[in-house]
């Protein structure tokens, strides 16, 4: 049946139509077939991610095609992420070597990160800037590309995520801006100050889980999972933040489909919700005056799932 292929259009028609035949999930990096098989031929063929289309003719040769439909077989036998299976996502427009040991890179945070945080940061100076619960370092290190003039500290818990996050700085060649700590959250940041804090924690809940594809049960479940309601670990941010912000910082943090549990338990706060080019994504602002005014009611949110 495969002889019949000939050319990279012929292969990605092919692989897109298999995908959704077995009806694969594409929830990372790429949300449909064409493009998670176009990303397996490329790679395959050793191909840029932006090959012009002018090449979608040229022809494979014999061992050319025994890679990528090998590439499509995995996909479909495995149910692994095709980022996985090539080991390389882009974010931010960056290239990331991307393994098991960390999340997917897929946070909507990098179309801030391409706008200078504007209009947010409103021209004020971003010296230091701290992304929290970094995984394989792509904020942090997507930050130091696009503020040359930011010193930019990484922290996770997970000793092996941070490796990947240091080969990463490495392949991007900004290791002069990043400082990589390992750290349950603020724990190990005493006397730590920031201009910003950005984070992407954990947000998913333990009955979501459960319920996601096969796809998702290759990324490390401690970058997902954060209690019954998906809010607690961004309850501490909230409680911890503004002790290590400077006196004009502010905050940004990604709670996903918990935006919705995070408003009905504090409908008080005037959290902004920020709108990308698709819609809200659940990323919120808040300024360090407005952690501090609503720290007490944080600290008491925290402390009771902490006791749990």
């Amino acid at each position: 049946m495969t002889q019949a292929l000939q050319t990279i259009i012929d292969h990605i028609r092919y692989g897109a139509s298999r995908f959704n035949a077995d009806h694969l999930c594409f929830g990372h990096s790429f949300d449909n077939a064409l493009d998670e098989a176009t990303q397996l031929v490329l790679h395959a063929l050793h191909l840029p991610h932006d090959l012009s289309p002018v090449y979608g003719s040229a022809r494979l040769t014999a061992a050319e095609q025994q890679a990528v439909l090998g590439l499509f077989e995995r996909r479909i036998r495995e149910r692994k992420p095709a980022c996985y299976l090539t080991g390389e996502v882009w974010f931010a427009g960056l290239s990331f070597g991307c393994d098991e040991r960390a999340l997917i890179p897929r946070s909507p945070i990098a179309e801030l990160i391409e706008a200078g945080f504007e209009p947010w940061r409103a021209g004020r100076p971003l010296a230091r800037v701290l992304d929290l619960c970094t995984g394989g370092g792509c904020i942090a290190i997507a930050c130091a590309h696009y503020l040359p003039e930011a010193q930019v500290d990484g922290v996770d818990i997970s000793a092996a995520a941070l490796a990947l996050a240091a080969e990463n700085a490495e392949r991007l060649q900004v290791t002069d801006q990043l400082n990589w700590r390992q750290s349950d959250l603020f724990s190990a940041l005493a006397g730590a100050r920031y201009d910003l804090i950005v984070s992407n924690p954990p947000y998913v809940t333990q009955a979501e889980v459960a319920a996601l594809p096969a796809e998702y049960r290759f990324e490390p479940e401690n970058g997902l999972i954060a209690g019954a309601d998906g809010l607690d670990l961004v309850l501490r941010i909230l409680r911890d933040a503004a002790e290590h912000l400077n006196p004009d910082g502010w905050l940004i943090c990604e709670v996903g489909e918990a935006e919705h549990a995070l408003v009905r338990l504090l409908p008080q706060v005037p959290f902004i919700w920020v709108e990308f080019k698709v819609g809200q994504m659940g990323i919120f602002v808040l300024e360090r005056d407005a952690l501090l005014a609503w720290q007490h009611e944080f600290a008491l949110l925290a402390r009771h799932r902490e006791a749990a």
